[in-house]
């Protein structure tokens, strides 16, 4: 008898090989392993054995008890045009700061203020009015009373609001620059700080804000820009002059110089208000805008060249009889010939005599 047996993958039976080996089981019909020895070691089989449970196949069949967590069910956002590919979803906005509310509002604070220093004007001036009228009459108490509440407000919501504003115009030129300088494949040269400095602290600020705003338009070759900076600054610089002027005045004791002052303060706040229109002229002069907000209308100059040939000569007048068929400059040409009219008077003479 062999001794060499073939074992089933599926049933497990052994078989003897008689001959050639079989590739099926003839029980099951299951794979029919390698022939071996019948208690051939591990080391000298092609194949080796695993314990599994009875009830493996049945255990195999049984869902997982994992839990699945439900995702949600892939859908396009859009009906796709160009293709297959959804974009994904841009992940969530980085929240904005005060500053970049500001700088949104920028606009509006300008012409804020430049409205409340223009009713500050006026309140100096009433205030100015009322001195001279008292200078013959007695004012009433509550006209006083109500003069003065409205120039400490005016006054004091003007340098408010101006200081508000300033911080609004910082981060305008904050990200003007960012993008002049990112549009030029540069980057800012200026720190944020450097800015902030020269734009806030005062008397510094008469000279900095110019240079930092000369730096955005220069990257920009825009020579409407560059003067407007150029009548801003100037008006910039004339507005801190009179500003320090107006504090030197209030020093003064005598009667008269008070009087004065409240005038000086009326001139001051009016150049604050211009100052604030320009402001905006400027920022939106840089956008490339008017002052009201719109596009600039681009002008095209063209070379004048000469004037185009009628294509239709001009029709002139003729004459009666063969002066109409003569052409106008022929008869421009030849004033040596004799009128018709005059040889025909000469005819007339001729047949009398």
């Amino acid at each position: 008898m062999s001794t060499v047996v073939q074992p089933c993958a599926r049933c497990g039976a052994r078989w003897t090989v008689q001959g050639a080996p079989m590739h099926w089981c003839p029980r099951c019909r299951g794979v029919l392993l390698s022939p071996a020895p019948i208690d051939a070691p591990a080391d000298r089989r092609n194949y080796r054995w695993v314990a599994r449970r009875p009830d493996h196949r049945a255990r195999r069949a049984q869902p997982s008890a994992r839990a699945v967590t439900p995702t949600e069910t892939p859908r396009y956002l859009q009906i796709p045009r160009w293709g297959l590919i959804d974009p994904p979803r841009h992940g969530t906005p980085a929240p904005r700061r005060r500053l970049d509310r500001l700088t949104d509002s920028v606009t509006k604070l300008l012409v804020a203020t430049a409205a409340v220093f223009a009713v500050a004007t006026v309140t100096e001036v009433m205030r100015y009015l009322i001195l001279l009228h008292n200078r013959t009459r007695l004012i009433h108490p509550a006209v006083l009373w109500c003069s003065d509440a409205f120039v400490i407000g005016a006054a004091v919501l003007s340098v408010v609001l101006a200081l508000v504003t300033a911080v609004a115009v910082l981060g305008w030129l904050i990200e003007a620059r960012r993008l002049a300088y990112t549009e030029a494949g540069q980057r800012d040269p200026r720190s944020k700080r450097a800015l902030a400095f020269g734009c806030l602290v005062p008397v510094v600020n008469l000279l900095w804000p110019g240079i930092f705003l000369t730096e955005v338009v220069a990257l920009r070759a825009d020579p409407r820009a560059v003067r407007a900076i150029r009548i801003w600054w100037v008006a910039w610089v004339f507005g801190g002059g009179i500003a320090l002027a107006a504090l030197l005045w209030r020093t003064a004791d005598s009667l008269q110089a008070e009087a004065d002052g409240v005038l000086f303060s009326a001139v001051t706040d009016a150049v604050a208000a211009a100052v604030a229109v320009l402001t905006l002229w400027v920022l939106r002069t840089i956008e490339g805008h008017d002052l009201l907000g719109h596009g600039r209308e681009t002008h095209r100059w063209l070379i004048a060249v000469d004037p185009a040939v009628p294509v239709i000569a001009p029709v002139h007048p003729g004459g009666r009889g063969r002066t109409a068929d003569i052409p106008r400059s022929e008869a421009i040409d030849a004033p040596a010939h004799e009128d018709n009219s005059a040889q025909d008077r000469e005819q007339e003479e001729v047949s009398a005599k």
